[in-house]
């Protein structure tokens, strides 16, 4: 099949008509199809539409909770959010909305989040930060996954990090990452297309290293730049399990990821701060100088993090996003297990 085009506005109706089929509610499914769309725009496609069968599934398990009782605690400097198992982008926004407002009066913000499920792509919740000229830490601790050849098994989660700041004159600097060689969303993608993953990737269930997508599912990722990236994975687990007030990994609802996608009942930090309060003329020129260099420095084809996606996103908002083939299928099956035909011909 040839691979189909929609705009962005009739995809975001059609994701939300599917979560709330599942029984979100229309505000719920809202917020979250935003976010998985404008993440698809971006070209994320790890972290946007391909997740939304597991999201279904997890839904229908129970494992995340479509009618949510989110509960928000406010103190100086500190924002928690007790999700009740919500959709990871219904709390994340949630937190994001509650901190941005305090954000006007406070240096910084810490948003605490309890209990939520995968939140999707990191740096969509940092970008709303530098938008709106903030800079933001963003962290998800995940049941163990990371593993270094001759561990017993999974030790550490790959803990996603992003980080979001303005740049005056430019899109904002957005980066996001697992601290895994490559994020599992990855290799669940591989294993869906059939394709061997490089072999620096991960290790098998034997703790050796694999190039077949699904052994590396029943195995551990492996971190970049191996003790580095276990060093950073640790840090976001002290920041987004401990400091975030999550329950000790033993008495977690999910101990393990399941095959199918990532695991609900998580805990996230955000850590926002006003540069406004440090002098918001100095930031600003600091930053104005030092990218201009970067671009410099970097000849033609630099780019600083961030600058690709917001391109992306501009020519998909301009001639609509082109939908892979196999991607095509997979919404293809959901629209019709949900009655929410897709945004195009399906033949």
């Amino acid at each position: 099949m040839s691979a189909p085009t929609a705009t962005a506005a009739r995809l975001t109706e059609w994701v939300a008509a599917v979560l709330q089929h599942a029984g979100v509610a229309p505000r719920h499914a809202s917020l979250a199809a935003e976010v998985m769309v404008r993440t698809e725009l971006r070209g994320v496609a790890t972290h946007g539409l391909t997740r939304l069968a597991s999201y279904l599934d997890k839904l229908r398990c129970g494992e995340v909770n479509p009618a949510p009782d989110i509960r928000v605690q406010r103190s100086p400097g500190i924002c928690t959010i007790d999700a009740d198992g919500a959709l990871g982008q219904v709390a994340a926004l949630t937190a994001m909305h509650e901190g941005l407002a305090m954000l006007e009066t406070e240096v910084s913000v810490i948003c605490r989040i309890r209990d939520c499920g995968h939140l999707g792509a990191l740096g969509h919740y940092a970008l709303l930060a530098a938008e709106r000229g903030h800079i933001a830490l963003v962290f998800q601790r995940t049941p163990p996954l990371m593993a270094l050849p001759g561990y017993a098994g999974r030790a550490v989660g790959n803990n996603p990090i992003a980080f979001g700041c303005p740049v005056p004159g430019a899109a904002p600097l957005v980066f996001d990452m697992a601290c895994s060689v490559a994020a599992r969303g990855h290799i669940l993608l591989a294993a869906r297309e059939g394709r061997d993953i490089p072999a620096d990737w991960a290790l098998d269930a034997a703790g050796q290293p694999t190039t077949a997508a699904d052994a590396a599912l029943e195995g551990a990722l492996l971190p970049m730049a191996a003790h580095k990236g276990m060093g950073l994975a640790i840090m976001a687990e002290c920041l987004a399990g401990a400091l975030a007030g999550a329950a000790p990994e033993s008495r977690q609802k999910m101990q393990h990821t399941p095959r199918s996608g990532a695991a609900g009942g998580q805990s996230t930090l955000i850590w926002l701060v006003n540069p406004q309060c440090a002098g918001q003329s100095s930031f600003a020129d600091y930053m104005h100088e030092w990218a201009a260099g970067f671009q410099l420095r970097g000849g033609a084809q630099a780019r600083l993090p961030g600058a690709r996606a917001a391109a992306c996103e501009q020519a998909a908002l301009a001639d609509g996003l082109r939908i892979p083939a196999a991607l095509a299928r997979e919404l293809e099956a959901v629209g019709q297990a949900t009655g929410c035909p897709p945004p195009w011909a399906v033949d």
